[in-house]
């Protein structure tokens, strides 16, 4: 089975049924999944933007819809090994970004994004594999 990890961004977008371009039919094939941060950052947005119960059952559904990947020892090691390696590169790496890449990384998956300018460098020195518009 073919998986492909949301950004944050992404999963936004397609909550709100707003992702347009040609990343649309990227992710028409594979099972979607989104990271831990991810969750954390989306029910974040619920609370700074006060919900009412219909869009937070919403959102609840829809993170009942996809794969959601949790933390673990490998993921905390990958994040740890590419944190230091942006530090000693002189680029510090945006926390929750390092941490959904890192996810990604230790399970071989790609990342579907439209933030590809906080990514960049992980492809570029990780390996890290992204999906754009």
């Amino acid at each position: 089975m073919e998986y492909v990890v949301l950004d944050t961004d992404v999963a936004s977008q397609i909550i709100r049924e707003r992702l347009t371009g040609p990343l649309v039919g990227r992710l028409a094939g594979p099972v979607w999944a989104v990271t831990f941060v991810t969750v954390g950052e989306l029910w974040k947005w619920a609370e700074l933007r006060s919900w009412g119960p219909r869009s937070r059952s919403r959102l609840e559904t829809w993170l009942g819809r996809v794969v959601v990947l949790p933390y673990n020892a490998k993921v905390s090691r990958t994040w740890g090994q590419i944190a230091a390696a942006g530090q000693r590169r002189g680029r510090t790496l945006p926390v929750n970004d390092s941490w959904i890449a890192a996810c990604c990384l230790a399970r071989e998956l790609p990342l579907a994004t439209l933030n590809v300018k906080d990514y960049i460098d992980l492809v570029e020195h990780e390996g890290l594999t992204l999906l754009t518009n």
